[in-house]
C-alpha cells in the first residue's frame, strides 16, 4: 500500500483528498470489475500500484495541462485517473470508449466523484467531431506506436501532445514507427516499472 508521500513523489505536490478519492474510487472499481472485467482478476490485488498509480505519475508529467483526451479508456487507466487532477486545475478530460459496459462504468464514477470528465462512446475514428483539440492525448495498453499516432494524428498535427505508456517492448515499436511517422520524442522513464517508459510525442508528421 502506497502512503500519501509517496503518491506525491509519484503524481506530483497534490492534496490529501485527492488521495483519498483514489482510494475511494479504488473500491468502486473493484466492485464493478467483479461484474464486467474491467481488467484481469489476476491483477485486482496490484490495482493501486500497477494501474492508478502508474496512471497518476501522468499528473507530474503535463501539470499545466487543462484539457484532455483518452483514447479507449476502457476500465479508466489512465483517462479517468487524470479526471481526478483536473477539477484543482480547472481543466476536463474526454474519454473515448465505445464498449457500452466500459462507458457505463466511466460514467458512474464520473458521477459518483463529480469529476470533470466526459464519456464519448464512440470509436476513436468516430469521435473527432466531438472532441475539440485538446493539449495532452494519452492511451494506455490499446495498440502499437505506429497505431497510436494515427489514432491520434487529427489532434496532434493541431499542436496537441502525447502521452503513451509503453512496455518493455517500447524500443522495438519506436523503430517500427519510423517508417510511416517522424515526431519529437522525449522518453519518461516509469515511476511505477523500470522496464517501462511513457513517451512523449510532439510534433507528428508523416515520414
Amino acid at each position: 500500500m502506497t502512503d500519501y508521500d509517496d503518491f506525491q513523489r509519484i503524481a506530483g505536490p497534490v492534496s490529501r483528498e485527492t488521495f483519498e478519492r483514489l482510494r475511494a474510487f479504488e473500491a468502486l472499481f473493484l466492485r464493478w470489475n467483479q461484474r464486467i472485467n474491467l481488467v484481469a482478476a489476476s491483477t485486482e490485488k496490484e490495482l493501486w500500484q500497477r494501474h492508478i498509480l502508474d496512471s497518476a505519475q501522468l499528473a507530474a508529467l503535463a501539470p499545466a495541462a487543462g484539457n484532455w483526451v483518452d483514447m479507449g479508456s476502457g476500465g479508466g487507466f489512465p483517462g479517468l485517473v487524470v479526471a481526478f487532477f483536473l477539477g484543482k486545475r480547472d481543466g476536463s478530460i474526454h474519454l473515448v470508449e465505445s464498449n457500452r459496459k466500459k462507458a457505463a462504468f466511466l460514467q458512474a464514477a464520473i458521477a459518483q466523484f463529480d469529476l470533470p470528465a466526459r464519456v464519448v462512446p464512440r470509436r476513436i475514428h468516430e469521435s473527432y467531431d466531438s472532441v475539440p483539440v485538446p493539449e495532452i492525448v494519452t492511451a494506455r495498453a490499446l495498440a502499437p506506436l505506429a497505431v497510436l499516432c494515427e489514432l491520434a494524428e487529427p489532434w496532434l498535427t493541431q499542436g496537441a501532445r502525447a502521452l503513451f505508456h509503453k512496455g518493455r517492448d517500447y524500443r522495438r515499436e519506436i523503430e517500427e514507427s519510423a517508417h510511416r511517422w517522424r515526431f519529437d520524442l522525449v522518453e519518461h522513464r516509469s515511476a511505477i516499472d523500470e522496464a517501462s517508459v511513457v513517451l512523449d510525442i510532439r510534433n507528428l508528421r508523416r515520414a
